[in-house]
């Protein structure tokens, strides 16, 4: 085959340190832009960007040449020097950790919808439910004392 075709979809959780309650319903519009930006900014796709006030979910395209580890320390690191200096949250910072799960074309559109009503999907499930979710759906292999 004389060229390569990709299909490279990551849905990616991460909080706030010590899931700090930073973003107020009135911020997360601007800060969701953002990372959505970043991921354009890194030649990836954002596909829909969602959170709450302690956590963000980041449904983005990748491209081959990318290294996930790479791509996460990006848009975090970009994204914490902005919202210190546009949104002026001195105190702000994203825990070390994250969440990367890949999503099959098929399921693209449903995760899209997940991510982006973040609000909605909350008033049933906490967090730390959601999470431990989609680790057990992801098969990812976790200790409980890691987590938080």
């Amino acid at each position: 085959m004389p060229s390569t075709h990709l299909s490279l979809h990551y849905h990616l959780v991460f909080s706030t340190k010590d899931r700090e309650p930073w973003f107020r319903p009135d911020l997360r519009p601007r800060i969701h832009q953002y990372l959505g930006g970043v991921i354009r900014s890194l030649d990836g796709i954002p596909h829909g960007v969602g959170g709450m006030a302690d956590h963000v979910h980041v449904f983005a395209g990748l491209r081959a040449t990318h290294c996930l580890a790479d791509v996460m320390r990006e848009l975090k690191s970009d994204s914490s020097q902005w919202v210190h200096k546009e949104l002026k949250l001195g105190g702000f910072a994203w825990q070390e950790g994250y969440g990367g799960f890949t999503v099959s074309a098929s399921n693209l559109e449903s995760v899209r919808n997940y991510v982006l009503n973040q609000e909605r999907h909350h008033r049933t499930k906490t967090f730390q439910e959601e999470y431990v979710g989609m680790l057990k759906r992801g098969l990812v292999e976790y200790k409980e004392a890691h987590l938080w």
